[in-house]
């Protein structure tokens, strides 16, 4: 499953269409050199393209704004706890080089949480995250996300821990069989704003009852067409395919 999910990814990187148009210009043009410099013009029209942001967050703001955010002050006595999703640190490679719990883009759904805790210290923290790498070494991201959060003082007392999850599906599923957790309880789910679509379906679908608590935004009104990043407009594109793949996959498994 995790080698078909990395085979998915890979369509979901623009940059790797880009390559492939290139290949096939290379191909095309080997023989015939006017067809060759037909295929380049797309490929790089495609590469600058992908630098204006505005459309891809125009299409991943619906995802982020699926679910409302709950304010700093809202009251989440009723809730017995928080449900973390994994994909906000850095291989555990890095970690065993580093001997620190490094945060990548995603890192807010760790920081948000430990806000979160702090703010309702009686939330009880479940992490959910295995080894997302196909050949992946080292600790997991559970063990790396328990170092995280000593780190910023969470007791290991409020920490419940799920590490052998390498999907969403996963997250749900593992997580429901840890002893000591009741599925119909209320519980938050904290996840990035733009996951959250994929992850309350596949969570309910397992049972769980859950209200969303969405982090790590992106979008935020009309990205402006100065804002131009190859790069950034290249991830967004990505992430927003990436999302589109995981939610028509899940929902054609009957998963979500």
């Amino acid at each position: 499953m995790l080698l078909l999910s990395k085979l998915l990814n890979l369509l979901a990187q623009p940059l790797n269409g880009v390559l492939l148009l290139l290949v096939l210009a290379v191909l095309r043009g080997w023989r015939n050199p006017r067809k060759g410099r037909w295929w380049s013009a797309t490929a790089l029209l495609l590469l600058a393209l992908l630098g204006v942001k505005t459309l891809p967050d125009l299409l991943v703001a619906p995802l982020e704004n699926q679910y409302p955010e709950i304010p700093a002050n809202a009251d989440l006595s009723r809730y017995v706890g928080v449900i973390i999703l994994g994909g906000a640190l850095e291989p555990g490679r890095l970690s065993e080089a580093h001997q620190q719990a490094l945060l990548n883009a995603s890192g807010e759904r760790m920081t948000e949480a430990v806000a979160l805790w702090r703010r309702h210290p009686t939330l009880r923290l479940v992490f959910t995250g295995g080894e997302g790498e196909l050949f992946g070494s080292g600790p997991s991201e559970a063990e790396r996300a328990t170092r995280f959060f000593a780190s910023m003082g969470v007791p290991a007392a409020a920490l419940t821990l799920e590490g052998r999850s390498q999907n969403t599906y996963e997250n749900a599923v593992f997580t429901a069989r840890l002893p000591g957790l009741d599925t119909k309880q209320p519980w938050l789910l904290l996840t990035s704003a733009w996951h959250m679509p994929r992850s309350m379906a596949v969570f309910q679908k397992a049972g769980w009852n859950v209200t969303a608590y969405p982090v790590d935004y992106r979008t935020g009104g009309i990205t402006p067409l100065s804002s131009y990043n190859l790069g950034e407009g290249a991830e967004r594109w990505e992430l927003l395919l990436h999302e589109w793949i995981g939610i028509a996959a899940y929902r054609i498994s009957g998963r979500s």
